[in-house]
């Protein structure tokens, strides 16, 4: 497969997904808006910080309130991550590499950026209630993706699809989570209360995870919760399921024996995945939840930046085809 054809494959997963997760945060944000007292700055601002954007949204923005934040997250073509961003640079991307997706995948992601453009040229961001805008985006993502996997031969092209769909899941859940550090609970004495309980309860329904968690560990506890996101093999949302289904994919395309790598990027999310496997929930939160949260996202921007190294860099891909062409194999 070309490098170019490749790169843009991989963006435009990662951007769907990362539009997807958007609708997510957005989606939670407000349900639990309605729970808390009206103070617009403390219950949108910190969203903004989690995504990471908060210096941007500042040179835009004057303040926190509701609506500027959605804006921003979700229809500014300032914001290069915000929801109409995604979907515009997912197209663009689709676009590019055309003839290698099938019609129904470019339909649907045509779809989307017309649901994304309505949105923006509406101004969804003024009204009262947005929550079905961000259900629509959920939806049209998790459609996207099941056309995908149903109308895509399994070869090195999807499985790119699913490295860059599972390597932004991972990072967006690790946010997801964290976001209950930044915004949701400022006095330590609220724990264990019944808005924390409500709190925790919308985050799990914010990643569709609400009813498998019951299934498995019945009572709400934050170690409980936080160890499902983060470490359960079977749950498709949590951080080492992805990663899991990301080293696959790797290994596919580079056909690496498993328990080896061939490459910094197999190197990279080896060493990750065999981190979270023996890490330990209590050892996490007596350390600081927030700190691990945040340290795993930065080692994920690594492994991305080794992908990238690794299989889109030009300087780097005459070394990797004579590797595969001397292990006797074809790209």
């Amino acid at each position: 497969m070309l490098s170019r054809v490749a790169d843009s494959v991989y963006w435009m997963s990662r951007y769907i997904e990362r539009a997807e997760n958007y609708a997510r945060f957005l989606d939670v944000n407000f349900n639990l808006s309605l729970e808390l007292h009206p103070n617009a700055k403390e219950q949108w601002k910190p969203l903004v910080v989690v995504t990471g954007d908060s210096e941007l949204f500042e040179a835009y923005y004057k303040s926190g309130a509701k609506k500027n934040v959605i804006r921003f997250l979700a229809f500014d073509e300032r914001n290069p991550n915000s929801i109409y961003s995604c979907i515009v640079n997912a197209r663009e991307n689709g676009r590019a590499i055309r003839p290698e997706i099938t019609k129904e995948v470019w339909e649907q992601i045509n779809s989307l950026y017309y649901l994304v453009k309505e949105g923006q040229d509406k101004k969804y961001w003024e009204k009262k209630d947005p929550r079905k805008f961000f259900d629509r985006v959920k939806k049209g993502c998790q459609l996207l993706y099941g056309i995908l996997d149903s109308t895509i031969s399994k070869t090195e092209g999807w499985h790119f699809v699913k490295i860059g769909q599972l390597i932004e899941r991972a990072d967006k859940t690790s946010r997801i989570l964290d976001v209950k550090y930044h915004l949701l609970l400022p006095d330590p004495e609220m724990v264990g209360s019944a808005l924390d309980l409500i709190q925790w309860s919308t985050l799990l329904k914010s990643v569709s995870a609400y009813d498998m968690y019951r299934r498995k560990y019945g009572k709400l506890t934050p170690w409980s919760i936080s160890e499902f996101l983060i470490f359960d093999k079977n749950f498709p949302r949590s951080i080492l399921s992805c990663l899991l289904g990301a080293e696959q994919s790797l290994k596919s395309i580079t056909r690496s024996d498993q328990g080896s790598f061939s490459n910094s990027a197999e190197k990279k999310i080896g060493l990750l995945r065999s981190q979270l496997e023996y890490a330990d929930i209590n050892d996490i939160f007596g350390s600081g939840l927030h700190e691990y949260l945040d340290d795993l996202q930065l080692k994920l921007n690594q492994l991305s930046t080794s992908i990238f190294e690794t299989f889109f860099s030009t300087k780097n891909i005459v070394n990797l085809s004579s590797k595969t062409f001397q292990n006797g194999k074809t790209q």
